[in-house]
């Protein structure tokens, strides 16, 4: 018997739909990335981009446990002498809660090509609005 390997031609994408309220921002993030891994099919394979388009909305009701609200901090730098900034994980919720999601999730696919082609398949909101109902994407219910 021969291990089966998915050809990129012959994936086919399906498009989720992922409401954000009241979930907690680790568990919600490790169960996109996985998605957007394309861990969940069983022609999963680890060189090809097998996953899934998904649209998380809501962001903006996003939890955090513990401390993080005010002890988590975002680092960026501007490439100038003296040029770090730092952002809170509150500060960062209230103004882009979008980038909050979307940071955890880049932090849990892989750091190559192949993951930068899969993060370009999210699209966070912060309201319940998105404009992709053309696409009719299912809306899932994420357990743990």
């Amino acid at each position: 018997m021969k291990t089966y390997s998915a050809k990129p031609e012959e994936v086919e994408r399906k498009w989720y739909l992922i409401d954000a309220e009241n979930q907690v921002l680790g568990r919600l993030a490790s169960q996109v990335a996985s998605i957007l891994k394309g861990k969940h099919k069983p022609i999963y394979t680890p060189h090809v981009d097998t996953g899934d388009h998904v649209i998380v909305i809501n962001a903006e009701k996003i939890r955090l446990t513990g401390n993080k609200l005010q002890g988590k901090k975002y680092v960026r730098h501007s490439g100038y002498i003296g040029g770090i900034k730092t952002v809170t994980a509150g500060e960062l919720l209230n103004r882009h809660p979008e980038r909050l999601i979307k940071s955890a999730v880049r932090g849990m696919i892989p750091h190559n090509r192949l993951g930068r082609k899969m993060i370009k398949k999210l699209r966070v909101y912060a309201g319940d609005q998105h404009p992709h109902q053309a696409q009719m994407p299912e809306t899932l219910e994420l357990k743990y």
